[in-house]
């Protein structure tokens, strides 16, 4: 699924990006539109399950850190968002 999730996965994310109709969408790139519909069921699917409820999917929830541990020197810090969304930072950002 990976290989297929790394091509599909930015086409679903642009179709929503654009607000543009998926078979306009599939149109416009040579895409097959029912390969479209069936990659952002797939993609909706995982993301519900790694998630929890797809209403709470796109929201943010509040995070808060008590206490900072460090067992080693920091490397950097990587955040993953969900299927295709990844941040990665060189180095911890400041507090401020």
């Amino acid at each position: 699924m990976q290989a297929g999730l790394e091509f599909w996965a930015p086409h679903v994310a642009a179709i929503k990006q654009e607000s543009v109709a998926t078979a306009a969408y599939a149109k416009r790139h040579g895409l097959a539109p029912h390969s479209l519909y069936y990659w952002r069921q797939k993609i909706k699917a995982a993301a519900a399950q790694t998630f929890g409820s797809p209403e709470r999917i796109g929201t943010f929830v509040a995070l808060t850190v008590s206490e900072p541990v460090l067992a080693q020197p920091c490397r950097g810090c990587t955040l993953v968002l969900g299927p295709g969304v990844r941040v990665e930072l060189p180095a911890l950002p400041t507090p401020e």
